[in-house]
């Protein structure tokens, strides 16, 4: 079975993508990750099945999630995570 999907870049976080089932709109998703990803630009659409290959992400764990949240926010390798810290007003 074929689940079509928008992939983000999210401009917080370099390596960061957010995959959004096709039938939804970035309105749709929580607030909370809206703030964690930043502006989000549209980069590629797809057709995923569980059997397609993924650089960082399996295909059908990021299946289910879509079918169960609507997305799945791929996080980049370890090494390159920025750490957001807070510095006060």
């Amino acid at each position: 079975m074929r689940t079509p999907c928008l992939i983000y870049r999210c401009a917080k976080q370099d390596e960061m993508y957010l995959y959004l089932r096709a039938d939804l709109s970035l309105d749709d998703i929580p607030e909370a990750l809206r703030q964690r990803t930043g502006r989000l630009t549209e980069v590629m659409k797809l057709e995923l099945t569980p059997e397609r290959r993924l650089a960082r992400a399996d295909a059908a764990t990021v299946i289910e999630r879509l079918r169960e949240t609507g997305y799945y926010l791929q996080m980049p390798p370890q090494a390159q995570i920025k750490a957001q810290l807070y510095f006060g007003d």
